[in-house]
């Protein structure tokens, strides 16, 4: 690509989302900031970001409506999006013999609305502007447009404390495998990052608490993931990764949890 990618990464205020709009934007990238509520978060890493044209956006993707209006404001406000990497999500504590039925259905309703709704709702609005975007009639290495998804280790091991989370993250992974086959054709590629446990705000009380050696004793790394390493790779399938790596869902757990 010789012209400058615009770059939309959702939940980018903080943790992983914060590293991967940090590294593109070292690229060269223009990078819309998308968060929820810490507006002080997401402006304090908009003014520490190298280059210009850096832009925030405020959005609910809890909300029915979310995932259009981020979408429909980026547009208009930042220009089309050549690259969109969905991060945010939530992760909430609910095993199923300790938590009561309403809470149960609150705690599944939030977490695939944020984990699986919102993304998917943007993949859809992405690939319809990537493909449809004139100027770029003919794809190059980069694609007409790609889309990185940020699932989690816990789509294939299980997740005994938060099924739904669990589960929100094996439906995007699906969701991202089959659009990877159905927009290759077009020359837009997805790819998605299963981290394990990373060195976040979202995690912190988990890796301090009580379960703390319990996870710690998952990690031959003898610590769990930074967020700067889940950004490079998600960096690298944003930029860098050959075309024929559409489709992949990349391990990065450390190796605390193997899949075959």
């Amino acid at each position: 690509m010789t012209s400058r990618l615009h770059a939309l990464v959702t939940g980018a205020s903080r943790g992983i989302g914060r590293a991967i709009a940090e590294q593109l934007a070292a690229r060269g990238c223009r990078v819309a900031v998308h968060y929820h509520q810490n507006r002080a978060a997401a402006e304090s890493l908009l003014a520490t970001l190298p280059g210009d044209g850096h832009a925030c956006f405020a959005a609910d993707l809890l909300r029915n409506d979310g995932a259009e209006t981020l979408w429909t404001e980026v547009e208009r406000g930042f220009g089309p999006v050549d690259l969109l990497v969905n991060n945010a999500g939530i992760y909430e504590l609910h095993a199923s013999l300790t938590t009561d039925h309403a809470a149960w259905r609150e705690a599944w309703q939030r977490t695939l609305a944020s984990n699986l709704l919102a993304p998917a709702h943007l993949c859809h609005l992405a690939a319809l502007a990537m493909v449809s975007r004139a100027e770029r009639t003919t794809p190059d290495a980069f694609g007409r447009g790609r889309i990185v998804n940020i699932s989690s280790r816990g789509a294939f091991r299980g997740e005994p404390h938060a099924p739904a989370y669990g589960a929100s993250k094996a439906g995007l992974n699906s969701l991202s495998q089959s659009l990877a086959k159905d927009l290759a054709p077009r020359g837009v590629f997805i790819f998605c990052l299963a981290p394990g446990w990373v060195e976040t705000d979202m995690a912190a009380e988990h890796l301090t608490g009580p379960r703390r050696d319990e996870i710690y004793a998952q990690h031959p790394l003898g610590r769990v993931s930074r967020p700067d390493e889940i950004a490079r790779a998600a960096v690298f399938c944003g930029l860098d990764a050959p075309a024929v790596m559409t489709g992949s869902i990349v391990d990065l757990n450390g190796a605390s949890y193997l899949r075959t």
